[in-house]
């Protein structure tokens, strides 16, 4: 097994929990995605620090007042505390895509904001996301990225793919992130594993890349 990465940055909606198209309004609408707890306390255990960054456009159209977003964020650490993982902290960009903010993503300034309040070595983190957006914040960041194909993966990466000019490494979802991480394969040495060659062959004949997680596991697994 490799070194411990030093931090470990999540996007919320699509990582951790269920994403909806609505916004997740309060916390009744608050959904896990499976194992989404544990693979975070896999990380903790492991001895990485972890924070959220995501957007919450919600805030700027009116749909969510910021007190509801941070009840939502308090009941979601104490849930993922439940499980022994430990997130240090979240922050989130309450703005819209038109307000040219430093903090909403693909901008980074959420992540070097958290990196300078909570002292966290950079070096060698790992953004994981489900939106080619995290994927340039990473980038921007000076940091790794990770797709995985939750959430809006599977349809940001049919889109929008060809808006990034680095490689990224692409999972199933966190839990196989963490696998990735743990075993040091988060850091894209050029070479595509086999999830990677099926996402980008999808494209080139057109087929739906959710046929690609019908063997998931077994593509997620191999090199």
């Amino acid at each position: 097994m490799g070194e411990v990465v030093s931090t470990i940055f999540l996007d919320r909606d699509g990582v951790i929990n269920e994403n909806r198209s609505d916004y997740v309004k309060n916390w009744s609408e608050f959904r896990f995605l499976p194992g989404s707890r544990e693979a975070i306390a896999k990380l903790t255990r492991a001895g990485h620090r972890i924070v959220v960054c995501s957007n919450q456009a919600g805030v700027a159209k009116g749909c969510i007042a910021p007190e509801t977003v941070e009840d939502i964020h308090r009941r979601m650490l104490a849930e993922i505390q439940g499980a022994r993982g430990i997130v240090e902290k979240v922050y989130y960009c309450p703005h819209s895509r038109d307000a040219n903010c430093h903090c909403r993503k693909p901008r980074p300034g959420m992540l070097l904001r958290a990196s300078s309040e909570l002292g966290l070595d950079m070096d060698d983190a790992v953004f994981v996301g489900d939106s080619i957006t995290d994927i340039q914040a990473g980038l921007a960041a000076g940091i790794h990225p990770v797709l995985v194909l939750t959430g809006l993966g599977m349809e940001q990466f049919r889109e929008y793919h060809h808006e990034v000019d680095k490689p990224f490494r692409i999972t199933v979802n966190l839990q196989h992130a963490v696998e990735m991480i743990l075993e040091k394969m988060h850091i894209h040495s050029g070479i595509r594993t086999s999830l990677e060659r099926a996402c980008y062959a999808q494209l080139d004949i057109k087929q739906p890349l959710e046929a690609l997680l019908q063997d998931q596991y077994a593509l997620a697994t191999e090199v």
